[in-house]
């Protein structure tokens, strides 16, 4: 594996992953180009926030798996780029939540007793003891817009300080509020009643520009605001406007539209705190966001094991390990009837039984597109991006449950509607772990899902087993295993072969065509295709 850092990470981070025996690349500072170059062979890239990864670098990466951004947001990575490209990415987030909640309180705590403007005065060798009256926070109203990981720290630190605390949020239950003793409000009705307004938002179409000329004409007189989330949350020249006006008393802000700004119109006010984008640079954080982004990393790149990814859904270390076998298991199903199949793809449906019912349904879809994908498009198709991949090809996903266990404590049902045909088949997994094949096209059978395999439907006659016996063993091909399952319709055959075979097969085509031809010939068989799983 080899893993390529392009922004710097704590020490501790480094250790973790160099324990693996990895190549770990640490490329801080590098040009767009030549960090390109680094990309070319990279299974994993990680970055702070310096680092842009666009569709260029992702193309580079030709070989990615994984991008970890080291920090909660993600606006410095072509997400949908990377999803399309089939490759996870992830974040850190709530690792920096205590640091940066701490400097909204600086933050706020500054404005309200205009430290920074006592301190440049006693600098300068003055004493404005007169011109700088301050105000308590106590009794004071924060309006938190987004009531997040950091937000709800915030919320407990300003209710310490006596504050009554409003917030704005769709996604949070009235509840979940209720516990935090924070009460919710329409974004208007919290702007014309805080003192203090704290933004804590992700960056994105909604959100841009949020607080713009007309938001502030709303806000309460005097209002001071507070961003340590994102600078773009804010029109600035509409902010300079509504400080010069006394529509807004004073800012605190972390973060810009531009880093670093390129226009002091608004730092260089006296009413407002600014400082570089250091809401999260506490030595604490940094441990903990470089430890928690390498460590997501490894699990994914050793285990498989997807946790704070911002394009897939994320599972638990040991929801996961109970999946995983069935995780397999699907992709292989997938991969089976991708390779029995003829015609164009229509639609696939997947039906869950027993455990699997509740169990991450994501996952396991995912995985068995991917196996489906998996002979007629490109490596890139991964569990992440087959979803879409079948939306784009217009294959329609039809998902179902059923609590009966259908002899077997977990199930997967698939079938899968071509152009041409249907095909059907069923798995589960026994207790040592290995997938097993357990119908196929309605005919109950069972086999391992691995290998090199012939499967064969014939009619249900004597002499079926000894012919193609005796073809196979023309081929000077060892039989491993040759499982059968019949019903009233007919019989199917799973024939297990030594992949150690002479000659070249499975890769001469030739070879491989005859061997098929042959037992195709066979008057009572009806299909017989070769398999690689």
């Amino acid at each position: 594996m080899k893993i390529v850092i392009a922004d710097g990470l704590a020490t501790s981070a480094l250790e973790l992953l160099n324990r693996e025996n990895w190549t770990v690349d640490v490329r801080s500072g590098l040009q767009p180009n030549e960090l390109a170059t680094n990309l070319a062979d990279a299974d994993a890239l990680i970055v702070r926030g310096a680092t842009t990864v666009d569709s260029n670098l992702i193309a580079a990466g030709r070989q990615l798996r994984v991008i970890a951004r080291a920090g909660t947001g993600i606006d410095n990575v072509d997400l949908d780029n990377a999803t399309k490209r089939g490759i996870l990415v992830l974040n850190a987030p709530g690792m920096n939540s205590v640091s940066v909640a701490e400097h909204t309180c600086a933050l706020m705590l500054g404005l309200a007793r205009s430290v920074s403007r006592a301190d440049a005065a006693m600098k300068q060798g003055h004493w404005e003891k007169k011109n700088l009256i301050g105000a308590e926070l106590h009794g004071k109203t924060l309006g938190i817009v987004g009531l997040g990981r950091i937000g709800r720290e915030v919320a407990g630190r300003a209710l310490a300080f006596g504050m009554k605390v409003l917030a704005h949020d769709p996604f949070i239950s009235e509840q979940r509020a209720s516990d935090l003793a924070v009460e919710l409000l329409s974004l208007d009705n919290l702007c014309a009643e805080s003192d203090f307004i704290t933004l804590h938002l992700p960056s994105n179409s909604a959100t841009c520009a949020l607080f713009d000329k007309t938001r502030f004409s709303r806000c309460k007189f005097g209002v001071r605001i507070i961003n340590t989330a994102r600078g773009n949350l804010i029109d600035e020249n509409a902010l300079v406007e509504a400080i010069r006006s006394g529509q807004v008393a004073g800012a605190g802000l972390d973060v810009f539209q531009a880093e670093p700004p390129t226009n002091s119109s608004l730092t260089s006010l006296p009413q407002v705190i600014a400082t570089p984008h250091i809401g999260a640079s506490t030595q604490e954080a940094q441990e903990l966001v470089g430890l928690e982004t390498a460590a997501s990393v490894r699990d994914f790149l050793k285990s498989g094991i997807v946790r704070n990814a911002v394009n897939f859904p994320s599972i638990p270390p040991d929801e996961f390990k109970r999946l995983q076998p069935f995780i397999t298991m699907a992709e292989r199903l997938g991969d089976l009837l991708g390779q029995l199949s003829d015609g164009r793809p229509e639609a696939i449906g997947i039906r869950y039984y027993g455990d699997l019912v509740g169990a991450n349904s994501d996952l396991l879809v995912g995985s068995t597109l991917a196996g489906l994908f998996k002979g007629v498009l490109s490596s890139t198709v991964t569990p992440i991006n087959a979803r879409s991949i079948a939306v784009q090809r217009g294959i329609e996903v039809i998902e179902s449950s059923s609590s009966r266990h259908r002899k077997f404590t977990s199930l997967l049902s698939v079938k899968l509607r071509t152009s041409k045909d249907e095909r059907w088949v069923e798995g589960t997994v026994f207790d040592y772990g290995r997938p097993r094949l357990v119908l196929l096209d309605g005919v109950e059978i069972e086999t391992p899902l691995e290998g090199l395999l012939i499967v064969i439907q014939n009619n249900d006659q004597p002499g079926v087993i000894g012919e193609v016996g005796t073809i196979l063993g023309h081929y000077s091909i060892n039989i491993a295993t040759f499982v059968l399952g019949r019903n009233p319709t007919g019989a199917v055959g799973v024939v297990s072969i030594d992949q150690r075979v002479p000659g070249t097969l499975p890769n001469d085509s030739t070879i491989n065509k005859d061997l098929l031809a042959d037992i195709r010939a066979i008057e009572a068989v009806k299909k017989a295709e070769l398999v690689r799983l």
